[in-house]
């Protein structure tokens, strides 16, 4: 028995077919053409909806085990689902650290139950700390798709070599939160006009594309391929741009509030506008939109980090952190339209996180795993926070229109929203 998506049109990064969409055995087993149907199979008409490959989002917190409170893996792969991402990279700053096999096959263990594949960074370094290399090794072997330190960088360069050359002997990939965490210490928004106007401490720029600049060297040296987080400025874009013309094996995301707002959306004293890094000047939105553009940057992913109300209430004491996964498909289309086209979006959203993870998925092609979505290129809808889908309400695109809907994902050919 298959399924088949009849009146199809299928984005994939390399083109766009129309005709029929077939599903067999959790697999794509026909892309386009016209499908012959047999006694059993079930026909589902697709026509007005784009069919996309599921989005793969390389950098997400669940905050399970530990901080439940904020999300845990079943609301964060519910909210995974609702906006159309069907694999995703966890990061480690859970409570215990994922830095011990029991801790990685413990939220694969709890992913299975939802449907979407959740794929464990494990840390770099034991608790976090930056005190010791972590057992990489043991690490993969128990599921770790990946090695972090994220929401902190690995100051220490020795032991950040340490894990760049492992991770290239064991093909993992090193994904890198660059902060130096002396000039960002106590910030709370961008410095410059931001900082000024709220009478806060500002985290500067080169707090970020300083550290990005030593960690790229440190990789160079090493011949290691290495993979920078959440890039907001435009001097991490061009140091990373120039990295990139040195045949550096650098890659780097951006999350879309970057490339959507700026500081000037902090100056409400809102705290749902308060991440890490921060919004930040409008030279450096249109820098991280010309990365986009260009190829430097490699993929949009969210940031997602939930906290509750309560955490979020006081925009002083607040911790840095918005959600994200159910709104980044649609604020992308809405916002980036006449920049990107379709197929440049997927590209960036679900198959180069996919190739950078080296996971399954991020195309529509025969043998595939029949992850996708179903999208509504024309629907309005309006953010809100109450409606999503995860424990937490810190959303960044809270009140906005946004314009393109997820109707339905599926994940391995299994409907999952």
């Amino acid at each position: 028995m298959s399924t088949i998506f009849r009146n199809s049109e299928i984005v994939n990064a390399d083109g766009i077919v129309t005709g029929d969409l077939v599903i067999s055995d959790g697999r794509f087993s026909q892309v386009g053409g016209s499908a012959q149907i047999s006694r059993g199979d079930e026909v589902i008409d697709a026509k007005g909806l784009c069919v996309l490959p599921g989005l793969v989002d390389i950098h997400v917190h669940l905050r399970d085990p530990g901080q439940t409170h904020k999300e845990d893996i079943a609301s964060g792969c519910a909210a995974a689902a609702a906006g159309g991402v069907t694999s995703l990279v966890c990061m480690p700053n859970t409570v215990p650290t994922v830095d011990s096999a029991e801790t990685v096959e413990y939220i694969i263990g709890k992913a299975q139950e939802t449907g979407i594949h959740v794929y464990p960074a494990a840390a770099i370094t034991y608790g976090l700390s930056g005190k010791g290399c972590c057992d990489y090794e043991t690490l993969q072997k128990a599921g770790a798709a990946a090695i972090s330190d994220d929401g902190r960088p690995v100051e220490n360069d020795d032991m950040l070599m340490t894990a760049l050359k492992e991770g290239k002997r064991l093909g993992l990939p090193v994904l890198c939160h660059c902060e130096d965490l002396k000039q960002a210490a106590g910030g709370k928004v961008h410095e410059g006009k931001a900082s000024e106007t709220l009478g806060v401490k500002g985290m500067s720029s080169s707090s970020e594309y300083g550290d990005i600049d030593r960690t790229i060297r440190l990789a160079e040296s090493v011949n290691a391929p290495v993979h920078i987080c959440h890039v907001s400025t435009k001097e991490s874009i061009e140091i990373i741009r120039q990295a990139k013309a040195r045949f550096v094996k650098v890659t780097c995301e951006t999350a879309p509030h970057y490339f959507v707002y700026t500081y000037e959306k902090v100056l409400g004293r809102d705290a749902d506008y308060r991440m890490n890094p921060p919004l930040r000047e409008e030279e450096d939105r249109l820098a991280v939109i010309h990365g986009l553009l260009d190829g430097t940057i490699d993929a949009i992913a969210t940031d997602h980090a939930p906290h509750s109300p309560e955490e979020k209430a006081d925009f002083i004491a607040a911790p840095n952190g918005v959600v994200g996964m159910e709104t980044s498909l649609a604020a992308t289309l809405t916002n980036m339209k006449e920049r990107l086209s379709l197929c440049d979006i997927v590209r960036l959203m679900s198959k180069a996180p996919a190739e950078l993870m080296g996971i399954e998925g991020g195309e529509i092609k025969e043998g595939a795993p029949a992850d996708f979505v179903l999208v509504d290129l024309s629907e309005k809808w309006t953010v809100d926070p109450e409606r999503l889908h995860g424990k937490s309400k810190n959303a960044v695109f809270k009140g906005e229109i946004l314009t393109g809907r997820v109707k339905a994902t599926y994940c391995g050919g299994r409907k999952v929203f």
